[in-house]
């Protein structure tokens, strides 16, 4: 069936997740990179586990949970570096390619949307400080579902909102745990794995596989082509 909608997961994918504490790399100085890879790490750790808890708080809380924790960790008590740091997360940086992608795509009649597991306001602030808010059809946040990705309700969300099937829709994230949910909820998954990492060891699997997010639209017209040419 025809592609007609591609749906991005937003951080990581869309937006670079490491921007907040590159912003404030003079405070934390040589404990940066591991500060916001555990910073990512628990945010992500935090979602998955209050879904199977069943103990639902919106993502800017769960952000909050996961910086408090590795602030813990690396000793930095700052509370006013922990609130700059939080601000930042409005302001996350998205990368280079994205607005060229989003614009060759919709010369391609591909509505665009986003699907993520951030708050309302988090998403809003991120598109419109990076530009993007007529690119987009349609954002939409896990919190309508008050479950996290990769639940499968979540995904469902994209056929309510923009009454398209499944089988219409092409879902993008860098995050290979995601495209996998995508999967398995049976829409059309494209990992972007630009670190060539292996593929993960469970039952489903992303339907393509590309490098950079810059590829997708010459991707996504070659396999309209291929299904044009077939008898």
């Amino acid at each position: 069936m025809k592609i007609t909608v591609c749906a991005f997961d937003a951080y990581g994918t869309l937006f670079d997740v490491h921007s907040p504490v590159r912003h404030h790399l003079a405070k934390l100085g040589r404990k940066a990179a591991a500060f916001s890879q555990l910073w990512r790490a628990k945010q992500l750790e935090y979602s998955w586990l209050r879904s199977l808890m069943q103990a639902h708080a919106d993502f800017w809380q769960v952000t909050r949970d996961a910086l408090d924790y590795t602030c813990d960790v690396h000793e930095v008590p700052n509370e006013k570096l922990k609130q700059a740091l939080m601000d930042s997360y409005l302001h996350v940086e998205a990368y280079p390619e994205v607005k060229a992608m989003l614009g060759a795509l919709r010369q391609q009649g591909i509505r665009c949307a986003i699907l993520s597991n951030g708050s309302p306001k988090m998403l809003a602030a991120a598109v419109e400080g990076a530009g993007l808010t007529g690119d987009f059809d349609s954002v939409i946040s896990a919190e309508e579902a008050h479950i996290y990705k990769p639940a499968p309700a979540v995904y469902q969300l994209i056929e309510q909102r923009l009454g398209v099937k499944r089988e219409e829709i092409c879902f993008v994230s860098s995050n290979a745990w995601d495209v996998i949910g995508a999967a398995r909820f049976g829409l059309r998954s494209i990992w972007v794995n630009p670190s060539h990492q292996p593929r993960e060891r469970l039952p489903f699997e992303p339907e393509h596989e590309i490098r950079t997010m810059a590829d997708l639209p010459a991707f996504l017209e070659l396999q309209r082509a291929i299904m044009v040419s077939r008898p």
